[in-house]
């Protein structure tokens, strides 16, 4: 589960101050995939980021009761100058797992061949991207937190294989999702929330959120 409780957050952008969340309180339960529905430049990243940990609510508290994943594409304590082979086994010591396995997952996921043998920082956005979802993925989790969904890329097999696997992981977990587009939600999620103005505004469904979503945008 995790909780705010009248979490506030806002950014000084030199010029006016930027809210993200003010005062608001929501919960995800294990269970029920979330979907959250938000435009461009309105906080995404920073609510999911909440989420994980990795930035502090200006006030109120975030309450975490299972094993919360990464976002994916966070490449934190992934090291640029080692491979994806050295940092796969790194993380999986961190999170006490057999590297062999995450080691042979991430491989097999991925499809990069030789490159996982060399530096992550050689590596083009997309393949830093499937080598981030491919370690999420590895490392199970409650709760599994997205930012704009399945990584952006060229190669079929690979989102084939990501989009099974991911699946297969929440007949057992739960997804948070967040993203400017509906479509990237409605496979994974039962519920669905929008980001307006510092509030999130639950819903039983998608279709619900799509509907206050596009009288927003045509407002």
């Amino acid at each position: 589960m995790i909780a705010f409780e009248d979490v506030s957050k806002s950014f000084w952008t030199g010029r006016t101050r930027k809210v993200i969340l003010d005062r608001a309180s929501f919960k995800v339960e294990l269970g029920n995939s979330l979907g959250i529905l938000a435009k461009n430049g309105t906080g995404k990243t920073t609510v999911i980021n909440m989420m994980a940990g990795l930035e502090k609510p200006d006030e109120g508290r975030v309450i975490r009761t299972s094993r919360i994943s990464f976002p994916l594409g966070f490449m934190g304590g992934i090291t640029a100058k080692h491979s994806a082979t050295e940092n796969s086994r790194y993380i999986a010591r961190l999170y006490g797992l057999d590297p062999d396995y995450v080691e042979s997952f991430c491989r097999w996921l991925c499809a990069l061949d030789d490159y996982f043998d060399l530096p992550i920082g050689k590596y083009s956005s997309g393949m830093r991207s499937r080598f981030s979802f491919a370690l999420m993925l590895a490392l199970e989790f409650d709760i599994y937190l997205i930012d704009e969904g399945m990584p952006s890329s060229t190669d079929v097999e690979f989102n084939r294989k990501a989009g099974q696997v991911l699946r297969q992981r929440l007949k057992n977990a739960t997804v948070i999702i967040v993203s400017h587009q509906a479509a990237t939600l409605e496979k994974f999620c039962r519920s669905a929330a929008v980001l307006r103005n510092g509030q999130l505004y639950m819903f039983d469904t998608l279709e619900e959120a799509k509907r206050l979503y596009d009288y927003e945008a045509q407002s």
